[in-house]
């Protein structure tokens, strides 16, 4: 918009004023950041805030929001980076394939099943080509929050983004993978994600030995 059509507008609205027109005083339009003190401490409460979040350009998009599942009073929370097609799709979270490689990788290794774990993604939303650092912004508050509400004994991260961007840390996902690692007060472990082992089979053997690390931590608890 050109200086001389804003001077026109402004001429026109300055002649509606002396007229009689009024205006409504500005709208304050809310802020793309979500403060973590105005969030709920009640985790369902947070789920329906989550729900009805439309910060960032994933909301135009996703058929669903997968805001988390599982035991709320969890020693153990599973971070992946993002949401599935399928899972958008049947708003569920590991359904197919996914979901009977993860009940393998927790119930043949952990003393536990999944419905004993707390799963949940960096961001609610499915991308259409792969989160980055602004959806992630976007959205950690609410991870953050949902963190501390489920107050975990150990976070498990699926997959170098999910590691990445957590705990704010670009070193290269072969040399943490399977080390313990930390997030705020929170122990985290990275390992692969469940699709890459699907993809990736030969992986597997890392991931169980990544898996006897967190049993080890989660007895000793």
């Amino acid at each position: 918009m050109t200086k001389a059509v804003k001077n026109r507008i402004l001429y026109q609205l300055n002649f509606l004023k002396t007229i009689g027109y009024d205006y409504h005083s500005m709208i304050k339009f809310a802020n793309k950041e979500v403060n973590s003190n105005s969030l709920p401490n009640n985790i369902e409460e947070l789920k329906t805030v989550v729900e009805n979040c439309y910060l960032c350009e994933l909301s135009k998009t996703r058929k669903n929001v997968l805001f988390g599942e599982g035991n709320i009073n969890a020693s153990l929370m599973l971070i992946a980076d993002e949401p599935t097609a399928s899972e958008d799709e049947l708003k569920s979270f590991y359904v197919g394939k996914t979901g009977e490689q993860l009940v393998k990788m927790i119930e043949n290794v952990l003393p536990l099943k999944k419905e004993d774990v707390y799963i949940t993604n960096l961001v609610k939303c499915k991308s259409a080509n792969g989160i980055n650092a602004s959806h992630y912004s976007s959205c950690s508050t609410y991870l953050h929050k949902q963190i501390d509400l489920v107050n975990p004994k150990l976070i498990v991260t699926f997959g170098e983004k999910a590691y990445q961007y957590l705990c704010n840390d670009n070193s290269s996902f072969n040399k943490v993978r399977g080390q313990i690692m930390s997030f705020k007060e929170y122990q985290v472990i990275p390992t692969h994600s469940v699709s890459y082992l699907i993809r990736n089979p030969s992986s597997k053997k890392e991931a169980f030995y990544d898996m006897l690390k967190i049993k080890s931590i989660l007895e000793l608890s």
